[in-house]
């Protein structure tokens, strides 16, 4: 069983950077592919990013490719997400999920943070 804690969540000004970060304990951290999702009140859950177990390959969300930049440190169970030139849309809860299946869909991820809250002002 993973457990799974983000942080760093806030208020931005759009245009401006946030990093959120998700600490992993209870299980082998590299033995899994880590992805960010978001969801906005009232709407679905949507993929933004997702890395592979050594972070070699990662995948991105249409709308914030070029913008975010997910990476991770297997030596301290963490994974990150960057994100740059944020704007009003961005706003929504994050969460960092747990998958040892291919594909960037929630369901192929078995464990889940409780999230964290990133709010871009205009």
């Amino acid at each position: 069983q993973v457990q799974l804690v983000e942080s760093g969540g806030g208020l931005v000004q759009a245009g401006g950077s946030l990093r959120v970060s998700c600490a992993a304990s209870g299980g082998t951290f590299s033995n899994y592919a880590m992805g960010w999702f978001r969801q906005a009140p009232a709407k679905e859950r949507d993929f933004v990013a997702r890395i592979s177990r050594t972070g070699t390959i990662t995948y991105y969300a249409d709308s914030v490719k070029g913008r975010f930049t997910v990476s991770r440190d297997n030596a301290k169970n963490k994974v990150y997400l960057q994100m740059n030139s944020l704007k009003p849309e961005d706003t929504a809860v994050y969460y960092c999920g747990a998958s040892n299946r291919a594909g960037t869909t929630a369901d192929v991820f078995a464990f889940w943070g409780q999230g964290t809250q990133v709010t871009v002002s205009s």
